[in-house]
């Protein structure tokens, strides 16, 4: 399975993605899963992918040639609204899905991908929209300003609490991460490492873009300070009218560190039709 989270604000965009892929139970591997078209001072996008790991690939690389196409009519550089870059990459989406499926229909293997896609074109304020197999599309909303494809339950609640328009971008990448590390924690099928992107408004590239191991220094503080002061929130709530009054200065213990839950990815490709 997969994890990623896309987040609109004010400031910009953020994506977050985890890399871990599994064509069967016992074959668990590493592919990105966030991919980037980068015009610097004209346009710049993101794309993020859940489901079949050939489509994806497929549609990924439909996108980079006509990107490259200097005669293409259509393609990521010809558009000049966002909206209709995301219904172009719908296009690619379900022809790389027809595709595919004439080639597993006998394997009974789905073939349908979701994409998280974000960005901004020159002149317009930048966009987050998510393609549904159908190649049909949606967009962020100022009362639900995120995207989530793959596992996203476990990762939703911090999203919703914290998440306003008017969030700082460092703020909702710090809102991301999380979200990943409550994800990660709770399914064996989302894994690290985690890619993170940063666009700011008005950049028209990528301002920041990170990848994050388990012993990355900066997300192994993040986990830990996230883990202990949850514990010492759940300690400060309320007392039930049967426990004692709380000591003024009783303090609580640091969570033990999460032990990697990883398993070690494969570098040869393989088969890519396996669900990310």
């Amino acid at each position: 399975m997969t994890y990623c989270v896309g987040i609109e604000t004010d400031e910009g965009l953020v994506f977050a993605a985890d890399t871990r892929t599994s064509a069967s139970f016992d074959d668990v591997r590493v592919y990105r899963k966030m991919h980037v078209f980068e015009y610097p001072g004209d346009r710049v996008f993101v794309i993020m992918s859940a489901g079949n790991l050939a489509t994806t690939q497929l549609t990924i690389s439909r996108l980079t040639h006509d990107a490259e196409d200097p005669n293409a009519k259509r393609s990521l550089r010809t558009f000049t609204h966002l909206y209709e870059v995301a219904e172009y990459v719908g296009e690619v989406l379900v022809a790389s899905q027809a595709r595919m499926k004439d080639e597993a229909q006998q394997s009974g293997v789905s073939v349908q991908s979701t994409l998280i896609l974000g960005g901004q074109i020159a002149g317009e304020r930048p966009g987050l929209y998510m393609i549904y197999p159908l190649g049909n599309c949606i967009a962020t909303s100022p009362e639900t300003p995120y995207l989530q494809i793959g596992e996203s339950k476990y990762g939703k609640p911090i999203l919703d609490r914290i998440l306003r328009p008017q969030t700082t971008l460092e703020d909702a990448a710090r809102c991301a991460l999380v979200s990943l590390d409550s994800t990660i924690r709770s399914n064996l099928s989302v894994g690290l490492p985690i890619d993170i992107a940063l666009i700011r408004a008005g950049d028209l590239k990528i301002t920041q873009k990170m990848r994050m191991e388990g012993d990355t220094p900066l997300y192994a503080e993040i986990h830990e300070t996230w883990s202990r002061k949850l514990e010492a929130a759940v300690h400060s709530l309320p007392r039930f009218p049967w426990e004692p009054a709380r000591e003024p200065e009783e303090q609580t213990s640091s969570l033990p560190p999460l032990p990697p839950r990883r398993v070690a990815p494969r570098p040869d490709p393989g088969d890519a039709s396996g669900q990310q």
